[in-house]
């Protein structure tokens, strides 16, 4: 019931100064950002691969209103290529950007993207890693996938998103589940209409599964994005049944979210990778962190009423 309402707020210019100076914001921010800088995710970025973790990382921000901004987000990308190849890391850090980020909401927005993410993919696949393109809510998809497409021209590793809770993923997993693509599959975290997602749970479990067994039994690489015991158990089975080695899937969780859980399918030799999130703009993100979970928010209540 408060899944909808926090994502209403997530875009409340009124709410974002609310809960940015609530005192006890900073400490459960810093449960899901990594940090605000480069050089304070560094640290998080070498401990994880010690642990034989991957990572995908993220620079938080989607309220990009000027290309200026949309130029910065490209650089910010750019410089954190740039950290990834001094640390020799490329092989175990991949990046998500979510194209908003990039402009694609601004005049000519789906030429712009594609012109600031492009030098980022191009980067990436010189230092021996790879970009997924986020998705975000359904009136940017078709953008997003063509962009996607697009880029997989020259650098074919570039992966993309894909969400359970949307009627149109199920044909959209049967086109991508192809050879070489690299597909991750989430729930969904968008406030979307009833006339093109499901709003009850069980339907979107139900709809994650079928997708998620076109992926397993297609050609292409599947990125399992779930936190969920039982479709974790579920992607398990349905990939010892396609003949699917350990290599040739991952699974993916959130920085700050089953912690022990990540290391344990890293153990069992999973590939395994956690999406770690950082930058100043975090807002955006963090209430889609709170909606998605209910333990979420009460952890964040409990923090604002113990600091005030």
């Amino acid at each position: 019931m408060l899944g909808p309402v926090i994502l209403a707020a997530s875009r409340s210019d009124k709410m974002r100064r609310f809960i940015s100076a609530a005192p006890g914001t900073k400490q459960v921010v810093g449960r899901f950002i990594a940090g605000e800088t480069v050089e304070q995710v560094v640290p998080i970025i070498e401990d994880a691969a010690g642990r034989g973790l991957e990572v995908t990382m993220d620079v938080v921000g989607e309220d990009i209103t000027t290309p200026e901004q949309a130029a910065a987000a490209r650089d910010a990308y750019l410089e954190l290529v740039g950290r990834l190849k001094d640390l020799g890391l490329g092989t175990r850090a991949e990046m998500s950007v979510k194209l908003s980020m990039f402009g694609q909401a601004l005049e000519n927005g789906h030429e712009l993207a594609l012109a600031n993410v492009r030098p980022v993919v191009e980067a990436a696949a010189a230092i021996g890693t790879t970009v997924t393109l986020d998705a975000e809510d359904h009136t940017t998809l078709d953008s997003m996938f063509a962009i996607h497409e697009e880029l997989r021209k020259d650098h074919p590793q570039t992966g993309c998103v894909i969400q359970a809770y949307l009627f149109r993923t199920e044909d959209d997993a049967r086109r991508l589940a192809a050879a070489g693509s690299r597909v991750r599959i989430v729930k969904g975290a968008y406030k979307e209409p009833a006339s093109v997602a499901y709003q009850d749970k069980a339907e979107t479990d139900k709809a994650y599964v079928r997708i998620l067994r076109t992926l397993m039994e297609g050609a292409g690489y599947p990125m399992i994005g779930s936190h969920d015991p039982r479709l974790i158990a579920i992607a398990q089975e349905m990939a010892r049944k396609a003949g699917r080695k350990l290599d040739e899937y991952e699974f993916q969780m959130l920085y700050g979210i089953r912690s022990d859980e990540h290391v344990r399918l890293a153990a069992e030799g999973h590939r395994m990778r956690v999406y770690t999130a950082y930058g100043t703009d975090w807002y955006g993100y963090f209430m889609r962190r709170l909606a998605e979970k209910p333990a979420n928010l009460l952890f964040f209540a409990r923090s604002i009423l113990t600091k005030g």
